[in-house]
């Protein structure tokens, strides 16, 4: 049994670390872009951030651990979690390599999907679960476009009654703000996403009946804070060119209210209790707070681009984590 938590302990972590450097992007990288941070200050900056948002609760780990199937009584739960981090693991790199910025949330729950009907039958998926968090990553993204649109456009008719039009004045104004944005998202970021990872922990300890609750032990939060904080410092370069630069132009005024919003959307769903994708919502955020000063300059085959990736994301690492499940259990 030891030897079994420990795999499951360690594939998760490596998951964090990667969500950490391949997720980097989501809270730096219009700060980045506009050169309120140094890459190298923002890199740390999000790091330890990231870190204190992980430890900060634990809802959304209990609905990773709990909602698509139930750990206590699904049949071979360690393997159907081995298999379901691999899944996620490999998209995860390969989605990083070619610079696409991809859910590590999708990947992870559709993994556990997957693995969970490879190892244990349709029967064995919680769907009403499973359907209430697709509903929320699926809506997510949407919201945080519009509300993204709305908070950028109040913030220019703010703007435009001041009668302050001096652009580099509103450059170094929001450049300020940009500082507490980028740390309050980064904090967000960590609060939802390295959860993910708790989750899974905690499903292979309750399949492992090393302990019977979703409650999520100290020694897994410092951990997996860890690992995603660690993931974060290396930072993902690739992604972030993405982020900054291939999307539209971003300017300190539209990348402050694109990180208010998306904290404000990431902030709400954890304290529901419910994953979502912060890629998604960070690049919604961009692009929803860019169309309002100027749609015409987004790059829409960018777009076009990274939401056919989150469409196929799930049914891909379903599909992988399925046969992966095959595999591991033949070599078990």
């Amino acid at each position: 049994m030891l030897t079994l938590i420990i795999v499951i302990v360690a594939l998760a972590l490596l998951f964090d670390f990667i969500n950490g450097f391949h997720d980097t992007a989501n809270a730096i990288a219009t700060s980045i872009s506009t050169r309120a941070l140094s890459p190298r200050f923002a890199v740390i900056y999000a790091a330890v951030l990231n870190f204190v948002g992980a430890i900060y609760s634990s809802e959304v780990a209990k609905t990773v651990g709990g909602k698509i199937a139930n750990p206590a009584t699904i049949e071979n739960g360690v393997y159907i979690v081995i298999a379901a981090l691999l899944s996620a693991i490999i998209w995860n790199l390969l989605t990083w390599y070619y610079g696409i910025p991809s859910s590590s949330s999708h990947t992870l729950i559709g993994s556990l999907a997957g693995a969970v009907i490879s190892g244990a039958g349709m029967q064995s998926v919680n769907w009403a679960g499973f359907k209430e968090i697709i509903v929320i990553l699926i809506l997510s993204p949407i919201v945080a476009f519009a509300t993204g649109f709305i908070i950028m456009w109040i913030i220019k008719r703010i703007v435009l009654v001041s009668g302050n039009n001096s652009r580099s004045k509103l450059n170094r104004t929001f450049r300020f703000f940009q500082i507490l944005s980028a740390g309050l998202l980064s904090f967000s970021h960590g609060g939802n996403d390295a959860q993910k990872a708790m989750g899974i922990i905690v499903f292979g300890l309750v399949a492992l009946q090393y302990q019977s609750s979703l409650d999520v032990p100290l020694w897994v939060k410092l951990a997996a804070a860890t690992a995603m904080g660690l993931g974060t410092s290396i930072g993902g370069w690739r992604i972030i060119k993405t982020m900054s630069r291939k999307l539209l132009k971003i300017e300190p005024i539209n990348g402050f209210a694109s990180d208010l919003n998306s904290s404000i959307v990431i902030q709400t769903s954890t304290a529901m209790g419910m994953p979502l994708s912060t890629t998604h919502v960070i690049s919604s955020s961009i692009i929803g707070s860019g169309a309002v000063l100027r749609f015409h300059d987004v790059k829409w085959a960018t777009v076009t681009r990274m939401v056919m990736t989150w469409i196929i994301t799930i049914p891909i690492s379903m599909i992988l984590a399925f046969l992966l499940y095959k595999v591991v259990f033949v070599f078990s």
